[in-house]
C-alpha cells in the first residue's frame, strides 16, 4: 500500500479480531515510530507494548471504560521524558506532545499500511495507567492506541476540504494562483 492510500484508509477503529499480530509486521510498526522526526533529534520517546490480557483489561478502567482497547491483541502506550524534548519550541514549550504525536502517527500509518487497525486514545487517567503500566515519574503518558485487525468495515468520516483549511501569505487569504 502506499503513502497516500494509507493516509485516505486509515480511521478509528473500535473492534478488533482476536487473531494475533504477526511479530514481523508488529516490528515493522514499532519501527515507523523509532523513525520519525523529533525536535533536534531528541527522540523522547518510549513505548509500553501490552500483550497480557490482564493489563489490557485493567487498562479499559484507566482509560475511561474504552472496552475496545482490550479487545485488539496489542496494546501501545506512547511516553516520553520532556528533558529530552527540545525546551523551546515557538520559544516557549516544550516539544514533547508533538514528538510523540508525529512518532504515534508514523505507527498509525505503518498499521494501516499493514491492514491494522489503531485508535488515539487521549481519554486517560494518567495516574492509573502509570500505576499499571509501571512507568517512571518522570515519562509523561501521552497517547495510547490498540493495534490489530479490525473486526467490521472502515467507516471513512468526511474531512473538511481543502479549500475550507488554508490560506495563503497571510491569516485571512483564501486567494491564490497556486492551483492554476
Amino acid at each position: 500500500m502506499d503513502l497516500y492510500e494509507a493516509i485516505r484508509l486509515r480511521t478509528s477503529v473500535r473492534g478488533y479480531r482476536p487473531d494475533p499480530v504477526e511479530s514481523e509486521k508488529l516490528r515493522r510498526v514499532l519501527d515507523a515510530a523509532r523513525l520519525a522526526p523529533s525536535g533536534k533529534n531528541g527522540q523522547p520517546w518510549t513505548f509500553v507494548v501490552v500483550t497480557d490480557p490482564g493489563t489490557k483489561r485493567r487498562l479499559v478502567e484507566a482509560c475511561k471504560g474504552q472496552s475496545f482497547i482490550a479487545e485488539a491483541p496489542v496494546v501501545v502506550a506512547a511516553c516520553g521524558r520532556e528533558d529530552l524534548a527540545y525546551q523551546k519550541m515557538g520559544g516557549y514549550w516544550n516539544s514533547l506532545p508533538v514528538d510523540i504525536g508525529i512518532a504515534f502517527e508514523h505507527l498509525m500509518l505503518a498499521a494501516a499500511a499493514e491492514g491494522l487497525g489503531t485508535c488515539w486514545i487521549g481519554a486517560f487517567i494518567e495516574d492509573d495507567v502509570r500505576a499499571i503500566l509501571r512507568v517512571p515519574a518522570e515519562q509523561k503518558i501521552v497517547a495510547l492506541t490498540p493495534l490489530g485487525y479490525p473486526s467490521g468495515e472502515r467507516a471513512v468520516r468526511p474531512r473538511k476540504a481543502l479549500e475550507d483549511i488554508l490560506m495563503y501569505d497571510r491569516w485571512g487569504n483564501a486567494e491564490t494562483d497556486l492551483w492554476k
